[in-house]
Order: C-alpha cells, then structure tokens, then sequence
C-alpha cells in the first residue's frame, strides 16, 4: 500500500521539496484551527449562545471564544492579501463551517490513530521554508510579522499535515489512474504515449500551442447536495446567478468568495491555484477558453454545483511568477508545472521491507519492538523474504516484501533517507514513517534514464489532480452525513439525529 499511495506522488517530490503531501492542503495564514473543548452534558439549542456554545460537532463543541479568535485570524489574513472583509455574520458562518470540517478531520484521525511526530514537523518546516527560499529564522520572523506566533503556527502546522496524512490514507488510495488513462492523455498532448513504443506515424514538428501553458484560476461555488430535490436545486442556481449577477455590477471577486463561496477556499478569495491547461478539469478549461487575466466566467455545473471562475494567470510559467512580499506557509504548493520531455538520468534503489502498521490494537511501542525482533532474526539467518510474507502489514508481503526498483520520491522522506543511507546487502535499524515502522534492506542500485516514465509520471500527477479534489470533497461530504452536527449559527447545516 505504501508504494501505490505514494507512487502518484513521484511529481511533486521530484520537482519541488515537499513533505509528501497531496495536493489539497490549507494556507495556514488562514486557516489556524483551534481545538474544541469536550461537550457538557445538557448543552442544547434552545440555550442559543447563553452556554458560550455555538457548534457541536458528535461529542465535542466549538465555543463562541474559539469561533471568536478564528474570526479575527481570518480577518487579518484577508487584510493581508487586500480581500474586502465580510459583513461579522457571515464571516463568522464562513469559519464556523470551516472548523466544522476541521474538527470531523482530527476526530477521524484520531479514530484511526495518525499522529505527527517532532521529526515530521521539522521536515515540514525545512520544507517550507526552503520552498520560499529562506531560512527557517526567517520564515519565523515572517509568521510573528504576520501577526501570529510561532508556537501557534506550529501547533497549526501539525494539524495541516496531520490532515494531509488522513487525507492520503482514506482518499488518494480510492483514485486509480490506470495506463490507458495515462496513454490516451499523452496522445491528446501530442506525446509518445509509451516508453518504447514505435509510433504509427512520425510525430508532427511541434507547434506554438493555440492555448497557454498554464493557467490560474479562482472560484466561487454554490454546492448542491446529492440528495436536493428540483426546487433546492432552482433555489441555488437562483443564489448562483444573484452572485454572478453581483460580480457583473462590479463586486470584488475575492471579496464575495470570502462571503458567499462554499468552496473550502473561499476565505483566500476563492484562490484555486496555478496549473497546467490540461490539469483542470475539463469543464474549467471549456469555460475559461476566451477569458483574459481578470475575467470572470458564466456559471459552470458541475457534480459539486455551480461554479463562477476567474482566470488569474495567462500563460506564466509557475516558476517564473514573482515570489509573494509575504511567503507560503502551507505545508504544501498548490501550483502544479507544465509537462516537460528530455532524457533524466537518476540513481534507482532496488529495496524490500516489513513494515508493521500502528493502529488502535498495535501501539507505536508494540510495533517497534516487533520489528527490532524481526530485525534480530533476519541477522540471526531467518530469510528476509519468508517473514515479509508472514509478517509484514504492506501490499508487498506476498512478494517478501519487494518494492522492485524505487526512484526518488516514490517513498516517504523517513522512508527514503534511511533507504539512501545503506549499501547493496545492508539492513537497516527500524525506520518510522507515518504509515507504521519498517525493516529496510537494499539489495541494488543503478543509474536510470526516466525522462519517458518521468513524462508518464507528470501526465498521472495531472489526472489524478483533476480527480482528487472532487473525491477530497465526497469524503468531506461523508464524514458529515455520518456525524452529528449542531451548528447554532446556520441551523441548515445541521446533520444526524443523535450525539454520537
């Protein structure tokens, strides 16, 4: 499981420093999660905000000060990047439906145990600040600046990746690009779409395309739920063109999304990112044909809803683009870079392991003293391969563990930097990653030319963007149909029958 999860993030750790991270992460100047307190018993809606409450979300509840200390973050996030500022009550519904997903978020994970370690948090913060070409003293002095502190940011920051890793376990592993997927997608960019394989044709000399590289994109969304009869589904279209009709009048596009839009961007103006033509959805690309920097387009349905864009970049390269006054401080880039073609020679390990998974029945302590003793009987003379197969938690176990030969990025930083560090026959101590703890041994490495499975890999990166963030927003979906929630600011938000 380790190697499919994380073979479709081969892209982003190849071209860019990044934790591991999927492509769906939150800026963390907007986005400061506080952390509800337990529920008292008897708290009800009839009370209103008499008990300080204003959510409840299963057994915990979201308080009037949290919600308070949130709003006034995002107010000065949205002063940051010269976003008008909601009216006080629909910023407050804006944040308070955005902790709402927050909270489902940790109570998952803490459901199936996903912890962020110390070690992590550095990576992700030597990450972030080498993204933003800075030192991690500098980028401390750019947070306080920002008007929030370290140890809050931080703490931030921990909840980000921590989501992140719930998000690659219970959605990535869902979305399966296949082969033809990914030669039919080659071949519409007028690619070889395999390596190896002999054209019908010669290629034609390459052309200026009719189309920009990449293009940037931000929305307002008005969400229709899958269960909405006829007349829910007028009644949105009907707000969806009020808010276009506003935009026409001249509105601030950003302003309005951080009010009106039901897209989880919606308090960053609506920002959706940089990308690649052919890495949004098809409806998108439709939509945006015509448009120039600034335009705003007419109303896209989608499976989601009613979507209004506006184009932001035309045509700029994502690494030529002016570096923000102020960095990115999530914990991962949303710009995505264009398909690129040319040999790339890169050093290949070939590797086994056994990985024991933590979960609710195995602690963090079990699993490593498991390993240590696998360890001691792989150097004792017991066959690596016999105990993958009978004790390893991974996919490869009925191979003994073989991960075939591994290019870099195509495992998790811990994983990978311990792998790096052994030789041909060697075996390392047990190795922590966020999937469990592993027993590492190499057993080759060589020098690959991956410029063609490098260009395969770029073309799976962008399908599987186009379709992770629908199913990103499917599970978000499910996780509020399974919960209770008692949200006293918008009573129509309100899901379940029963505290759980």
């Amino acid at each position: 499981m380790m190697r499919s999860v994380h073979a479709r993030r081969r892209l982003a750790a190849l071209l860019i420093t990044v934790l591991g991270a999927s492509a769906a992460s939150i800026s963390l100047a907007a986005t400061p999660s506080g952390r509800p307190a337990p529920a008292s018993a008897g708290s009800g809606s009839s009370q209103q905000f008499v008990d300080g409450i204003v959510a409840v979300v299963n057994r915990q509840v979201i308080t009037l000060k949290q919600l308070n200390v949130e709003v006034a973050d995002a107010e000065n996030n949205l002063k940051m990047q010269n976003i008008p500022v909601p009216e006080r009550g629909a910023l407050q519904r804006q944040v308070l439906q955005r902790m709402i997903v927050d909270e489902l978020q940790r109570q998952e994970a803490d459901r199936i145990g996903i912890r962020v370690n110390d070690g992590q948090l550095e990576r992700a913060v030597e990450s972030i600040a080498q993204r933003n070409q800075i030192t991690v003293d500098q980028l401390r002095k750019e947070i306080e600046r920002s008007g929030l502190s370290w140890e809050r940011y931080l703490d931030d920051l921990r909840n980000e990746v921590r989501f992140d890793l719930l998000r690659q376990r219970q959605v990535d592993s869902t979305v399966n690009i296949t082969d033809a997927e990914v030669d039919a997608f080659l071949r519409n960019q007028g690619l070889r779409p395999a390596p190896g394989a002999q054209a019908a044709a010669p290629m034609p000399a390459p052309q200026q395309p009719a189309a920009p590289r990449v293009l940037g994109l931000a929305q307002i969304l008005v969400a229709v739920p899958e269960s909405a009869s006829s007349g829910e589904v007028n009644r949105l279209q009907q707000r969806a063109e009020d808010l276009l009709a506003k935009l026409r009048a001249g509105a601030d596009f950003a302003g309005l999304a951080a009010s009106s839009s039901d897209g989880p961007q919606a308090l960053d103006g609506g920002v959706l990112g940089v990308r690649p033509v052919e890495g949004w959805p098809d409806l998108f690309i439709e939509a945006a044909r015509g448009l120039n920097v600034g335009q705003v387009s007419g109303i896209v349905r989608s499976g989601q809803g009613f979507h209004i864009l506006k184009v932001l970049t035309l045509g700029e390269e994502p690494q030529a683009a002016r570096r923000p006054a102020a960095p990115d401080m999530s914990a991962a880039p949303q710009n995505q870079i264009p398909l690129e073609q040319g040999p790339m020679i890169v050093t290949q390990t070939h590797a086994r392991h056994i990985l024991v998974r933590t979960n609710q029945i195995t602690s963090d302590e079990q699993a490593e003293q498991r390993i240590r003793h696998l360890r001691d009987r792989v150097l004792s003379g017991d066959p690596f391969q016999e105990l993958a197969r009978r004790h390893s938690d991974d996919g490869t176990a009925p191979q003994g563990g073989d991960l075939g030969w591994l290019s870099p990025g195509e495992t998790v930083p811990a994983f990978e930097q311990a792998m790096n560090g052994l030789r041909p026959g060697e075996l390392s101590e047990p190795v922590k990653s966020p999937f469990g703890w592993h027993l590492i041994e190499v057993l080759e490495r060589r020098n690959q030319d991956m410029g063609q499975d490098f260009q395969r890999m770029q073309a799976r990166q962008i399908l599987f963007q186009r379709r992770i963030e629908p199913a990103v927003e499917q599970w978000i979906s499910e996780l509020q149909g399974r919960a209770y929630i008692e949200n006293r600011l918008d009573p129509q938000q309100n899901r379940g029958s029963q505290r759980r």
